[in-house]
């Protein structure tokens, strides 16, 4: 909602494409969501870093992990000093840095949950999240995810400069303005990414804009989910098919299709480069999740 009486007319009218109502559970079953590129902040889970020591002891062991793959300290990134913020947050903005910093720190707020006692009956990622999803669902190892999580940043990286723009229509809705642009992920009914060119987004903006529509720009300086990565996907595969790939061990909604991710899929690298490539079906993941009352 764009405002506090917004958000009071859609509550009252009760706007089901707008409004997701729910009652109290009874011992509910627990999904745990994990976010991708563009969820990053600097200082981002200090406070759990400094107080859980199970947090803090999967943050260190994934950034020791990490680290020797960077030229840089990214803990000064991730928690920068006083008066750093602002050059951090920018630094985080480049792919290579801000993805394995967030499926690291995603990865440790799910293993302190679990630690405290909250099961997960299912898991569902939004993009990169979903390599966090399978990683915890036993698809691929810690240190693997680490690695296949800082290449996807570091390909995207040699991609001509790009950028995602979140639109507060439907699919069908956002289709006559789109141009050459790509979906990147269906959000929600009524929130589509789109994905490509700066100079095309600009435009696409600036067109919403005049018919009345407020859009939203992703904080990663990347074409997501667009033709823009083609020539990165051969490189993405071959990494994919030199590690150990696993069924899953708790269920994975895929952002592919909505549905369960198989076992086929799963341990199938073509499964996880047109995960890349492909446009995030998130809408069609949360639906499937919704269809049990009690989660």
């Amino acid at each position: 909602a764009g405002s506090a009486d917004e958000a009071a007319a859609l509550l009252e009218a009760d706007n089901p494409r707008r409004v997701f109502s729910h009652t109290a559970l009874d011992n509910p079953d627990v999904v745990f969501l994990f976010p991708g590129g563009g969820a990053q902040y600097a200082g981002m889970a200090r406070d759990l870093y400094e107080t859980e020591p199970v947090f803090a002891e999967w943050m260190d062991r994934g950034l020791a992990l990490l680290q020797p793959r960077l030229s840089y300290d990214i803990r000064a990134l991730w928690l920068p000093e006083p008066g750093d913020e602002a050059a951090a947050e920018a630094a985080l903005k480049k792919p290579s840095v801000q993805l394995p910093l967030i499926m690291i720190t995603e990865y440790a707020l799910a293993m302190m949950l679990q630690s405290w006692g909250v099961k997960p009956a299912a898991l569902v990622g939004h993009s990169m999240g979903e390599n966090t999803a399978a990683c915890l669902a036993g698809v691929l190892s810690f240190e693997d995810c680490i690695a296949l999580v800082h290449l996807r940043g570091t390909l995207f990286d040699t991609v001509p400069a790009g950028g995602m723009l979140s639109v507060p229509l439907s699919l069908e809705g956002v289709q006559p303005f789109l141009g050459d642009l790509d979906i990147a992920s269906v959000n929600a009914p009524e929130l589509t990414v789109v994905s490509g060119p700066d100079a095309a987004l600009v435009d696409l903006a600036a067109r919403l804009a005049d018919a009345g529509i407020e859009t939203q720009r992703i904080a990663i300086d990347i074409a997501a989910h667009s033709r823009m990565l083609e020539p990165i996907l051969t490189r993405f595969r071959a990494f994919l098919a030199s590690i150990p790939l696993n069924p899953p061990r708790l269920p994975v909604i895929s952002n592919r299709t909505g549905q369960p991710l198989t076992a086929e899929q799963a341990t199938s690298p073509d499964y996880w480069t047109q995960h890349l490539r492909g446009t995030v079906m998130f809408a069609g993941c949360v639906s499937t999740l919704a269809e049990n009352p009690n989660r």
